[in-house]
């Protein structure tokens, strides 16, 4: 028999999720059997799947088979940091590059946070407050504390949090578009891939979703925008974006895919609009330039703003050059 001490980490915690996350390997189904059954007890006293556990409770679990595999699984996860932007009890803050998932899943092992955590086996909490996809890079925070993850996702929630992302379109963005204001809505491909597309205001799978967007530079055959979105749907600067003809640079799902595979393919490509291929130095840019750099929020004790800024990964800047210095040619 096992008994836990719920800790800070555990506390305002459902009993069914304290147990899944405690309990790694083992099957929902057998969690809820054994709450049911009664053989889970708090503080000596059985107790539903929706009770709230308290700092300091006891919580007894009866003997479980769980898979080896499970523990083979986890040990195989690499530990990894990520540069730190700002770190204190109670929120990390990271530069996370593009390529990297924020979590394992749909066909990923593992992510940044299986690493942290692996990098991090001291550290008693650590949980994502917010998303960020895989070919996005830049700011991502890390809860560091239950209390701090709950009232910094109310924050995002609340649109407490401000955040800016550097993002490189094709084509001559409009300099009197500054509003995107398009319904999206979410759906799966029939190969079970995740999917947004841009729909009427009044469609009733569509969710309003907001974005700002402003021109920082125009290159030939280009623009640098910087975007501020005021709601946080899935794919949304992606989608809005390409709604309005002006896709990402690099966005292998709503972007030009001719224009992806010469970029990949480096500077020996001759097929490059806009770009001085010398500047590359025979590099290949190879992801979406897309880039959360700037976030603006209150700490989740103080109540202070915390502003925090992440520079733009050398293969953007390098790719910027190489685009300025065909626009300079040019006049």
């Amino acid at each position: 028999m096992q008994h836990i001490v719920v800790d800070e980490g555990g506390a305002g915690q459902r009993l069914d999720n304290f147990l899944i996350k405690v309990l790694k390997g083992a099957p929902k189904t057998l969690v809820y059997r054994i709450i049911r059954s009664g053989e889970v007890r708090v503080n000596k006293g059985r107790a539903g799947a929706d009770t709230k556990l308290a700092m300091g409770d006891n919580v007894r679990v009866p003997p479980l088979r769980l898979a080896e595999k499970d523990e083979a699984k986890a040990a195989a996860v690499p530990a990894r940091e990520f540069p730190v932007l700002f770190e204190d009890d109670y929120l990390l803050a990271i530069n996370k590059p593009a390529g990297v998932a924020v979590h394992g899943g749909s066909g990923v092992s593992f992510g940044v946070i299986e690493q942290l955590r692996r990098a991090r086996p001291q550290a008693k909490f650590l949980e994502l407050v917010h998303r960020l996809d895989k070919e996005t890079s830049g700011i991502l925070l890390i809860a560091k504390k239950r209390s701090a993850l709950v009232t910094l996702q109310d924050f995002f929630r609340h649109r407490q949090a401000h955040k800016t992302y550097a993002a490189l379109v094709i084509g001559d963005w409009p300099d009197r578009k500054k509003v995107i204001d398009v319904a999206l809505h979410k759906f799966l491909t029939a190969e079970g891939e995740r999917r947004v597309k841009a729909v009427k205001g009044d469609d009733d799978e569509g969710r309003r979703s907001i974005t700002l967007v402003k021109v920082m530079q125009r290159f030939e055959g280009f623009s640098l925008l910087d975007v501020t979105i005021k709601t946080g749907r899935t794919h949304q600067i992606r989608v809005h974006l390409s709604h309005e003809g002006h896709a990402i640079v690099g966005d292998d799902k709503y972007g030009d895919f001719t224009l992806n595979k010469a970029l990949a393919r480096g500077a020996g490509d001759q097929s490059i609009p806009g770009v001085d291929r010398r500047k590359l130095d025979d590099g290949r840019f190879e992801r979406m330039f897309l880039h959360a750099r700037y976030l603006r929020l209150p700490h989740p004790h103080t109540g202070e703003d915390i502003v925090l800024e992440a520079p733009l990964p050398p293969e953007c800047d390098t790719l910027l050059s190489a685009l300025s210095a065909v626009s300079s040619r040019a006049q």
